[in-house]
C-alpha cells in the first residue's frame, strides 16, 4: 500500500500517518518526492484498513500496490531512481553509462593498462572480477583482495568508478571496502542471504538477472535489497538460457522496456555475457542502446587470446573504441547522449 500525501501536507501530518501505520502493526517508509511525499506501507500480506488511513489529515490518496514486489515497483515510486557515483557518473538519469573492463583482474600491468585505454575511449566505470564464481572448481577463481587493491589503484589513476562481484558475505565485506558498486552475479540472483547483506552494505548494488529467471523473479530479488533500506540498485539484463547453441545465452532486449514499465530502477545490458561471442557484442550493444538501456557492461581485454576467463567474448581495445562511436551515433538519433567522458574532464 502507498499513501500519497497532499502537496501542502505538514511534517506533523506526515508523522501522523507514519504513527498510524506503526499502530496497525506495519512498517512505514516515507518517500519524499519533488511535488509531494508518499509513505509506503510494508509487511501487509493481508487486508489493511485503508479507510482509517484515508481519513487522516494531509492524506490525498491511498494506492494498493498490485505487484508482488512493492518498493521496486513503479507504482511505489513513479519517479526514476538515479544512482550517482563519486566520480559524477549518474545511472538512470537519461545518459547511457558505459562500464567496461576484463572479466578478471589478472595483473597490475593488465588492469592499469586497460583502465587508461577505456577511460580515454569514454568509459566511466571499470569492471573487473577479483572473486570469480566459475562452473569448474579448477578454473581461475580470481586474485581476491589483491585484485581489489589493483582496482582501487586503477580508480586513483583514472578517476573511473569500480564495479566488481561479491560471491558470498565474506567477499561482500571486502568488495564494499574497495568498490563503488557491488555486483551480484547471475548465479547468486536468488541467494537471498547475500542480497540482504548487499542491502545493508550502504553501497550501490548491480544485480544481474539469473540465467533462467523470469522478470518477476528478477524484480523480487531486487526487492530483497530495497527491503534492507538500500534504494541504490541497478538491474542488469545479461542473457537467459536458450535451446540454441549459436550463442552463449539469449540476450533478452525485451526485458529493458518491460522492466522500465514495471520498475523505477535503472536497467543496463551486458551484451558480452548475453552472446558469449566477440563478433556479436557490438551489434547487441547497439541494439540495447536503441531499446533504451540506461547503460552497458562490456568485457574488454588487452589480449583476449591470453585471457584467464571469458576471452572469447572480450572485445579488443580498438573494437571498444569503434563500439563507443557507434552507440554514440545511435544515442544521438534517439535523443540521448553517452555519459560525459572522464578523459575530457581531466
Amino acid at each position: 500500500m502507498l499513501v500519497v500525501m497532499r502537496h501542502d501536507a505538514s511534517e506533523d501530518e506526515v508523522q501522523g500517518v507514519v504513527d498510524t501505520i506503526h499502530e496497525l502493526g506495519y512498517e512505514a517508509c516515507p518517500i519524499p518526492g519533488k511535488q509531494r511525499t508518499a509513505i509506503g506501507l510494508i509487511g501487509n500480506d493481508g487486508k489493511v484498513p485503508a479507510d482509517r488511513i484515508e481519513a487522516l489529515p494531509g492524506v490525498m490518496q491511498v494506492i494498493h500496490v498490485s505487484q508482488p514486489y512493492k518498493q521496486v515497483s513503479r507504482e511505489w515510486s513513479p519517479e526514476p531512481t538515479i544512482v550517482e557515483l563519486a566520480n559524477g557518473t549518474r545511472i538512470g538519469a537519461g545518459e547511457v553509462v558505459v562500464m567496461a573492463g576484463p572479466c578478471s583482474v589478472e595483473s597490475e600491468a593488465q588492469i592499469l593498462g586497460i583502465a587508461h585505454r577505456l577511460r580515454d575511449a569514454g568509459a566511466t566505470i571499470l569492471r573487473g572480477g577479483a572473486f570469480k564464481p566459475r562452473t569448474s572448481p579448477y578454473s581461475f577463481q580470481g586474485m581476491g583482495e589483491e585484485g581489489l587493491k589493483l582496482l582501487a589503484r586503477a580508480r586513483e589513476e583514472t578517476g573511473m568508478a569500480i564495479v566488481t562481484e561479491a560471491i558470498d558475505p565474506e567477499s561482500l565485506a571486502l568488495v564494499a571496502k574497495y568498490a563503488d558498486i557491488i555486483q551480484i552475479g547471475a548465479r547468486n540472483m536468488q541467494n537471498f542471504s547475500l542480497l540482504r547483506h548487499a542491502g545493508r552494505s550502504g553501497k550501490p548494488v548491480l544485480l544481474k538477472r539469473g540465467m533462467s529467471a523470469t522478470i518477476t523473479e528478477f524484480l523480487m530479488s531486487a526487492e530483497y535489497i530495497l527491503a534492507e533500506g538500500n534504494r541504490q540498485v541497478i538491474l542488469c539484463e545479461r542473457g537467459v538460457r536458450s535451446f540454441d547453441t549459436q550463442t552463449r545465452n539469449l540476450l533478452d532486449l525485451t526485458a529493458i522496456p518491460v522492466v522500465q514499465s514495471l520498475s523505477h530502477l535503472p536497467i543496463i545490458a551486458d551484451p558480452s555475457h548475453g552472446t558469449g561471442v566477440r563478433a556479436k557484442v557490438i551489434p547487441m550493444a547497439r541494439a540495447a542502446v536503441a531499446a533504451g538501456a540506461d547503460g552497458l557492461m562490456v568485457e574488454v581485454h588487452p589480449d583476449p587470446e591470453r585471457a584467464m576467463s571469458d576471452g572469447a567474448q572480450s572485445l579488443y581495445p580498438d573494437q571498444f573504441g569503434e563500439m563507443m562511436q557507434q552507440i554514440g551515433t545511435i544515442a544521438e538519433a534517439i535523443g540521448r547522449t553517452i555519459s560525459p567522458s572522464l578523459a575530457a574532464a581531466r
